[in-house]
């Protein structure tokens, strides 16, 4: 994205002067997924799609903002009890929330900001969002000394509070943490974290969006949510004597101890999300090792659960699953919360063009459209411009 075309349409729409500029991503999450609630390991990674912002102290109390891709002008001011209708909005309401919350002084600014992540893809376009506005508000009224883990739960609370999606940390982890060639392990009860440098000779990494319409802000989220906690909390009540506060604290062993005082669904649930904590720490040593093989086997294990097991799978997305197998692909699997979006694929150079072209036809004969293909280059972390 050039800074030249949020800048025009900033001057466009308010008083002519510039501001600064900022930037965040949009992530990948090679493995683990479902596991950030549940307090286990991600493996995200930021790519160089993003948002970016053009942002300009206004001298008052109102927040006047300026969505560039959907043409949409709204304006609040800072105490606002209740905030904006539009849900692009509640997005930089939250975040001013949050700030004022952390004891931040907001006043009133002009704002007009863009994306290029795919919107409904899995990549977190909401989080790049939160991380974009939060990185600014630190920058602009904190003298930058909100710590990043600040904004990262700031973008966390903006998205229980204020858009109704109980999520977990990782995308917003990975948007504000993210480093240029390096995916990050991330324990999401201790938030512990470590780099992985992702540069894998001989093998691309390319996204495949099915252009089926991905919502998380609803039930469908949050009754998996709801289904892991249920489970956890039949585990403490077995094990009075220890802190079981996430699916992240219970064994193999304590799932087949309650199995008869849960639901078969929630057993399902949980299931699949202890079969994942192993598989990303599994996928950590296979790179380490440097063994792509066993990851793509991982891959392909974790769509088989989060189609099977968690149920957040579609059709067109099993479809592209099935492709990817078929044309020898390494490693396949669904990205994000699932109910559409993305598969990501790992796959050999001299395959690529095969399975690119082999996708896109027949994808197209069955569902009447080519499903969008995105390459990944692992990129920066929220930084300001200029």
């Amino acid at each position: 994205m050039e800074i030249e075309f949020v800048r025009s349409r900033f001057i466009k729409h308010f008083d002519g002067k510039t501001g600064n500029v900022y930037f965040s991503p949009g992530r990948i999450n090679l493995i683990g997924e479902h596991t950030d609630y549940n307090g286990g390991f991600v493996f995200p990674g930021a790519v160089t799609q993003g948002v970016m912002a053009e942002i300009r102290p206004n001298g008052t109390n109102k927040v006047m903002a300026y969505s560039i891709d959907l043409k949409d002008r709204v304006e609040f001011n800072v105490d606002d009890p209740d905030g904006p209708k539009a849900t692009w909005a509640r997005f930089i309401y939250g975040m001013v929330q949050e700030f004022r919350l952390l004891g931040v002084d907001v006043k009133g600014f002009n704002i007009a900001f863009a994306g290029d992540v795919p919107l409904g893809a899995g990549m977190s376009s909401s989080a790049a969002m939160e991380s974009c506005f939060g990185c600014a508000l630190n920058d602009l009224f904190a003298d930058n000394k909100i710590s990043k883990w600040d904004i990262v739960l700031a973008g966390q609370a903006t998205e229980h509070k204020y858009i109704g999606c109980n999520c977990g940390i990782m995308d917003q982890f990975a948007s504000v943490f993210g480093q240029e060639g390096k995916l990050m392990r991330l324990d999401c009860n201790s938030r512990e974290f470590e780099y992985f440098p992702f540069n894998p000779e001989g093998y691309k990494l390319v996204l495949l969006n099915s252009c089926v319409k991905h919502e998380l802000a609803g039930s469908p989220y949050n009754d998996r949510r709801n289904s892991c906690e249920r489970v956890a909390k039949a585990v403490q009540e077995k094990h009075p004597d220890r802190s079981v506060q996430t699916l992240r604290d219970c064994s193999w062993e304590d799932l087949d101890e309650v199995k008869n005082d849960i639901s078969a669904e929630d057993m399902q649930r949980a299931k699949f999300v202890l079969g994942e904590k192993d598989r990303v720490l599994g996928v950590c040593d296979a790179l380490v090792a440097g063994d792509y093989e066993k990851v793509g086997q991982l891959m392909y294990a974790t769509h088989q659960g989060l189609s099977k097991d968690y149920e957040v799978s579609c059709e067109e997305l099993d479809f592209l699953n099935d492709i990817a197998k078929e044309c020898g692909v390494t490693g396949s699997r669904i990205m994000g919360g699932g109910f559409g979006g993305c598969t990501i694929n790992l796959v050999k150079e001299g395959l690529y063009d095969t399975f690119v072209s082999t996708a896109k036809e027949k994808f197209c004969a069955k569902y009447g459209h080519e499903p969008k293909v995105y390459d990944v280059v692992i990129g920066q972390g929220s930084h300001k411009i200029c």
